[in-house]
């Protein structure tokens, strides 16, 4: 899409924490030309520092703590209902720490998306770098991607890879995909913005220059695409 021609992107983002990935869209979005606008930023949990960084940056903010709800439908319809308030295009997660019921998916769908520390469908779940680590792999990284009921499952919209290195622990291992992530996310979002992506029922499609079946990668040191037709 032109973003002459056409309005932004409208997104919320569901948060639980300090809001590192939320920083990084939000700062994409204080750029003039990013095709996308964060109209609410939504917390299950009171004043964590992600509320902090929305409020700075001048958006919405609203938090609808899950504890103050018998049920897990309750919750979740008072999410929805909030979120339904700011006519979002698309609702991103951004470290939101609640497994979240087929009710919501379904009400959300193909309008949900995540993005989870590892390379899926490798080490889905908690504990990713522990388990890159443990399993020995050269690579790690990042994915975006729909929401499914199935955790961690869901078309993948984009992976950025980084290496392993041998004196790696967790912690640093973590912090290089952190970065890996900061970068990914916002590039998904601005090629869902423009239409380079379509969001399909089983998988990921790329238009324009995009080849159907082409892959987004990213390479986190230039924040370069990369297609599998590069190396062709």
């Amino acid at each position: 899409m032109a973003e002459s021609e056409h309005r932004p992107l409208r997104v919320a983002v569901m948060v639980s924490g300090r809001g590192s990935n939320l920083q990084a869209l939000l700062d994409a979005a204080a750029v003039p030309s990013y095709p996308v606008s964060i109209e609410l930023v939504v917390s299950n949990v009171p004043d964590v520092q992600a509320l902090e960084r929305a409020g700075t940056a001048g958006i919405r903010t609203a938090t609808v703590p899950h504890r103050d709800f018998d049920s897990r439908e309750a919750f979740e319809r008072k999410i929805s209902a909030v979120l339904e308030s700011a006519a979002p295009d698309l609702i991103c997660q951004a470290g939101f720490m609640r497994i979240l019921t087929p009710w919501f998916i379904e009400r959300w769908h193909n309008r949900l998306i995540n993005i989870h520390p590892s390379l899926l469908p490798a080490f889905p779940g908690l504990r990713t770098h522990e388990k890159a680590l443990e399993a020995g792999v050269r690579l790690h990284g990042c994915t975006v991607h729909l929401v499914r009921t199935e955790v961690d499952s869901g078309p993948i919209i984009g992976q950025a890879a980084v290496p392993v290195s041998p004196e790696d622990t967790s912690e640093s291992l973590a912090a290089r995909v952190l970065r890996a992530e900061h970068k990914l996310y916002p590039t998904c979002l601005q090629l869902i913005a423009e239409s380079h992506i379509r969001l399909g029922e089983d998988k990921v499609h790329f238009t324009g220059s995009f080849n159907e079946d082409d892959a987004l990668l990213l390479n986190p040191g230039t924040a370069e695409l990369v297609r599998p037709s590069d190396f062709s």
